[in-house]
């Protein structure tokens, strides 16, 4: 996993009006926060952020004040809800070696049994326990020929070295549904249509 280095500035302005005019200056405002020190008030690039962003549970080398560096991952990212810009973010300072458990990613490849069957992500995302250095961006999983009623567990997914589950092993990952019959679809219609005329 490579790491991201942005520029950040401490930062003394707090509440709604000082955020605001961050945002105007196409930044963002951020806390980072861990090993027990006090939370750092950070102004973020608003683009360079963004960018980083787009990997999940990116490495962010933080050159501060050009005095410090500091590793963080993003822990709370809020965007806007119609315009989806960066509102603020929650960094969690980590250290070179040292474990965090994060949520990754799960990709599925292959294609289902025929017969029209459903595949249902039960957990979107995987909880793991990586270095912080080498989490990786992503599992994979074969749906290869699965037929209605199959699953997969946590536990049958295979893990990067280093990388160990945060979740029960028997946990449901995937399943795969048969789909519905359309007979049934149409005789709740008319079920629907009697007690309409009644």
């Amino acid at each position: 996993m490579s790491e991201v280095k942005i520029s950040a500035e401490t930062r003394s302005e707090f509440g709604k009006g000082a955020a605001r005019r961050i945002r105007r200056d196409s930044k963002v405002p951020g806390v980072l926060y861990g090993h027990g020190s006090d939370p750092l008030h950070l102004t973020l690039p608003g683009h360079d952020l963004l960018l980083a962003l787009r990997t999940p549970n990116v490495l962010i080398s933080l050159d501060i004040d050009g005095k410090t560096n500091e590793l963080a991952i993003p822990k709370s990212v809020q965007r806007d809800p119609i315009k989806g810009f960066l509102e603020h973010v929650d960094l969690l300072l980590v250290k070179r070696g040292e474990k965090v458990t994060v949520e990754i990613p799960v990709h599925t490849e292959g294609e289902l049994a025929a017969g029209g069957n459903l595949l249902e992500h039960v957990l979107n995302a995987l909880p793991v326990e990586a270095e912080a250095t080498h989490i990786p961006e992503a599992v994979t999983v074969s749906v290869e020929g699965l037929e209605a009623g199959a699953s997969i567990l946590a536990k049958d997914i295979k893990l990067p070295n280093g990388t160990t589950l945060a979740v029960d092993g028997d946990a449901v990952v995937l399943q795969v549904l048969a789909a519905q019959a359309e007979e049934s679809a149409e005789g709740e219609e008319a079920a629907g249509e009697e007690v309409a005329e009644a």
